[in-house]
C-alpha cells in the first residue's frame, strides 16, 4: 500500500486509534478496546470482492535482543515483497451495529457491512504459506470471533477475537483495531500469544475502484508465557504494511476461490 495520511487536525476528526498510528512505533501497551460481540462493521464502500497487493514495509523488535519473538528472522524474507490476494466484505446480518467512534453514519442491520473472514482468512494464507500447506479456515456459525485454520502436518491456528474498537475520522476514512489470542497447535506442542491488528483504510479521491491502507500488526505474549512479565505489556514484534486494494472485475459471489475441505 502507499502510505496514507493518518492524520490532520484541519481534515479529520480526533480518535484514540488515529492517534495510536500516528505514535507508531512508540507503543507502550496494548489499545483501549471493547469487548468482542458480535462483528466489525466495516463502511459501505468497503463492500465487494478485492485484488490486494499486501507489502511489509517495516518490522520492529522492540525489546530485542532480550525478547524476540519466533519467526521474527525468517519474516525478513517478506520485506518489501509483494503479497497478492483477494479479500471480499459483504451483507452481515448477525452484528453489533454500535461502537463507531467519529463521523455519525446511520446503520441498520439490512446495511451492515462485514469481512468474509473465512473468505479473507484462507486466501491470505494460502497466499503466504502455500495452497498446499491450507487446507481449510472455517469461522464458528455461532461466533464470527472464532476462527479454525487446519494446516497441513496436522497442525492448527485458532483464533478468538476478544476486543476491538473501529473509528471513522472523515466519509472516505476507516480505522479499525482487533485483539486476537492465537493458539497455535502442533502436537505435542502449543504456542499462544496476543496479535493487535489496527488497519486505516482510505478512499482514493473518493473512487469507489481503489483503497489504500495503512496495516500494522504487533505480536503480544500471552499470560502463560515465561516471559510475560519481563515483556511489561509492551509488543515484542511490530510489522507495517502498505495495502493496496482494487475492486475485482468479477461479481461478489464469483471469484477465484481454493476449494474448503
Amino acid at each position: 500500500m502507499v502510505i496514507i495520511l493518518l492524520w490532520s487536525p484541519g481534515n479529520a476528526l480526533a480518535g484514540p486509534l488515529a492517534d495510536r498510528l500516528q505514535a507508531f512505533p512508540n507503543w507502550q501497551s496494548k489499545p483501549a478496546v471493547s469487548v468482542a460481540e458480535g462483528d466489525l462493521i466495516y463502511p459501505d464502500w468497503i463492500k465487494g470482492t478485492w485484488e490486494v497487493t499486501s507489502t511489509l514495509v517495516e518490522q520492529i523488535a522492540p525489546l530485542a535482543p532480550s525478547l524476540v519473538t519466533p519467526g521474527f528472522e525468517k519474516n525478513q524474507a517478506y520485506l518489501n515483497q509483494p503479497v497478492k490476494f483477494q479479500v471480499r466484505f459483504v451483507a452481515g446480518s448477525r452484528v453489533n451495529p454500535g461502537g463507531w467512534r467519529g463521523i455519525p453514519i446511520p446503520v441498520s442491520r439490512s446495511q451492515t457491512v462485514v469481512a468474509d473472514r473465512a473468505f479473507n482468512g484462507l486466501k491470505i494464507a494460502t497466499a503466504y504459506l502455500g495452497e498446499h500447506a491450507v487446507e481449510s479456515v472455517k469461522v464458528d456459525p455461532a461466533d464470527p470471533n472464532r476462527q479454525i485454520t487446519v494446516l497441513k502436518g496436522d497442525r492448527q491456528l485458532v483464533s478468538l477475537v476478544t476486543g476491538r474498537g473501529s473509528e471513522i475520522p472523515a466519509p472516505d476514512q476507516f480505522i479499525a483495531t482487533e485483539i486476537t489470542q492465537q493458539i497455535f497447535r502442533r502436537q505435542p506442542q502449543i504456542y499462544l500469544n496476543e496479535v493487535e491488528t489496527t488497519t486505516h483504510y482510505q478512499r482514493v479521491n473518493a473512487s469507489p475502484e481503489k483503497i489504500t491502507a495503512n496495516q500494522i500488526t504487533a505480536i503480544y505474549l500471552s499470560p502463560q508465557d515465561p516471559d510475560y512479565f519481563a515483556a511489561g505489556g509492551k509488543a515484542i514484534a511490530l510489522y507495517r504494511y502498505q495495502l493496496e486494494l482494487s475492486r475485482s472485475s468479477l461479481p461478489l459471489g464469483l471469484t477465484h476461490s481454493t476449494p474448503v475441505k
